[in-house]
């Protein structure tokens, strides 16, 4: 049932960014930067196909400029919570993969979602912030080293390579502590990799596919853009179940040698 739980996967992430993105805006205000979370909404945003990416930031940027920061701190205690729940419905599909049966208190499995979110909101404006500072410090360092302005493009590749890493720490976290038990640290590369590899080759694929074929819009008029957004997602969960699943397989192939 891996195509099944992969949708719910998809239509909880959907769900959760808008929530994730009020309780940054929120941890943003109050740290003194409200600005931060609409860095930190490019950022998410920057990784996805641009077919996908832009009417969804274009909603969220609606939403932080919509909305007075009262109202988003107020928001923030609902926010957190709802955006738990996607990582909750991750929990669930890698439970299924892994072939587990949960029986942790349900209190404990929130309040670790609700630490997820919160360590990843923390990160996410961590990395907003550094994406601000840093263009300002390499202009600054330009005007007094303008031998550093040829290297301007690496700098740029650097800033997605922090995103990237700050993906593969969060992949590598929730094979580690959401499921109810999994394969050893050290043998969950595997499928690891695949997914990130499969996630690459799945962003441009469906990039292309949208560019020159797609034509959502006369299908599903008005709701084009959250159901172009839905399919990108459950491409995403469906991989990275598989990935989940590529490590199950390997673990169960040990056990058989082993025995």
């Amino acid at each position: 049932d891996g195509m099944a739980i992969a949708s719910h996967v998809a239509l909880s992430l959907l769900m959760t960014i808008f929530p994730f993105i009020i309780f940054v805006a929120a941890l943003a205000g109050f740290v003194g930067d409200a600005q931060l979370a609409q860095q930190v909404a490019y950022i998410i945003f920057n990784i996805w196909p641009e077919q996908v990416a832009s009417p969804i930031a274009a909603q969220v940027h609606d939403v932080l400029t919509g909305v007075t920061p009262g109202l988003i701190t107020v928001s923030a205690a609902v926010a957190i919570f709802l955006a738990s729940n996607g990582v909750e419905a991750v929990r669930t599909a890698l439970n299924r993969a892994y072939r587990c049966i949960e029986t942790r208190s349900v209190f404990f499995r929130r309040g670790q979602s609700l630490v997820f979110v919160a360590i990843g909101a923390v990160a996410s404006l961590v990395l907003a912030f550094l994406g601000v500072l840093g263009p300002t410090a390499f202009a600054y360092l330009g005007e007094r080293f303008p031998a550093l302005l040829a290297y301007e493009a690496i700098y740029n590749v650097v800033r997605l390579v922090m995103t990237t890493f700050l993906m593969v720490v969060v992949l590598v976290a929730a094979h580690l502590w959401l499921p109810q038990s999994r394969p050893p640290a050290l043998q969950l590369w595997p499928g690891v990799v695949t997914t990130l590899v499969l996630w690459v080759i799945a962003g441009k694929v469906f990039a292309f596919y949208l560019g020159k074929f797609a034509n959502y819009a006369a299908t599903y008029a008005g709701l084009a853009s959250v159901v172009t957004a839905i399919f990108f997602l459950y491409l995403i969960a469906l991989i990275m179940i598989i990935g989940a699943e590529l490590n199950a397989a390997l673990r169960r192939l040990r056990d058989g040698r082993l025995r």
